[in-house]
């Protein structure tokens, strides 16, 4: 595909999801290189499970928000560049390797966006859990939102997420389809199951005293200052997200080389 071609459509995409705002300046700025490398290096079958990940996170995104918690004090689901990069980023960098193995770009893309579907679905749709959530590592009761936080109802719509994202890439390419399936929705099982770790874990935790909530802000949405409670200082949400998918991307990977063998 003529790479102009790939510009032209991946800013037509990202100008639309900006228009609806599903996109901030910046997430749509960051949404065209992501969708121009992936287009670029895995054609249109790439690009469909990319535009169906999209989709799928966009449109949980507008409905579960107005209903539910989005997180402690996060950001709401108007994206930007950070949360574009960290939920498709690796994605992008993935895809690349299609030009030196024939499928497995697509095979990286596929399963990197099936974790991002899955984490980002099971958030959503775990903030309307009539049950509240429990710590994963500790499992006692925290508040709703809470990083680490995970729900039964939640953790279902993640892997049925999981489940519909693998489907469109093994329908795009039905050669892959009987290895690709399976290893898709188990990756991305991880993949949300690795950030709920990661977000109880090592995830910075900040307390507003004013106001008594958690946040994931060093400044509260009030206008206090933030009560470093845990973690790492550094590492805010969109970092987990990264990690998660950097880490379903590497054990994408190794599933590729075990079928290879």
């Amino acid at each position: 595909m003529p790479i102009w071609l790939g510009i032209g459509l991946s800013l037509l995409v990202a100008g639309l999801a900006y228009l609806l705002r599903a996109l901030t300046v910046s997430g749509a700025a960051a949404a065209s290189v992501v969708g121009t490398v992936i287009l670029a290096t895995t054609g249109w079958d790439g690009a469909t499970v990319l535009g169906g990940y999209f989709f799928l996170a966009s449109a949980v995104g507008r409905i579960t928000s107005p209903l539910g918690p989005q997180g402690a004090d996060a950001k709401g689901e108007t994206r930007d560049h950070w949360q574009v990069l960290a939920n498709g980023g690796f994605a992008a960098v993935g895809s690349l390797a299609e030009l030196a193995v024939p499928d497995l770009g697509y095979w990286l893309v596929t399963v990197i966006l099936c974790a991002a579907a899955a984490d980002t679905v099971a958030t959503g749709v775990g903030g309307l859990s009539p049950r509240p959530p429990r710590d994963i590592l500790r499992w006692g009761r925290v508040d709703r939102g809470a990083s680490g936080g995970v729900t039964l109802f939640g953790s279902s719509a993640g892997v049925a997420a999981a489940a519909l994202v693998s489907l469109v890439g093994a329908g795009m390419r039905p050669e892959l389809a009987r290895q690709l399936y399976p290893a898709a929705i188990a990756i991305g099982l991880f993949g949300m199951l690795a950030d709920s770790v990661l977000g109880a874990s090592v995830q910075a935790r900040f307390h507003c005293p004013s106001c008594g909530r958690d946040t994931e802000r060093r400044v509260h949405r009030c206008g206090t200052a933030s009560e470093h409670r845990g973690g790492w200082r550094w590492l805010d949400n969109d970092g987990v997200n990264a990690l998660s998918t950097g880490l379903a991307g590497g054990l994408g990977l190794l599933w590729w080389l075990s079928l290879s063998r």
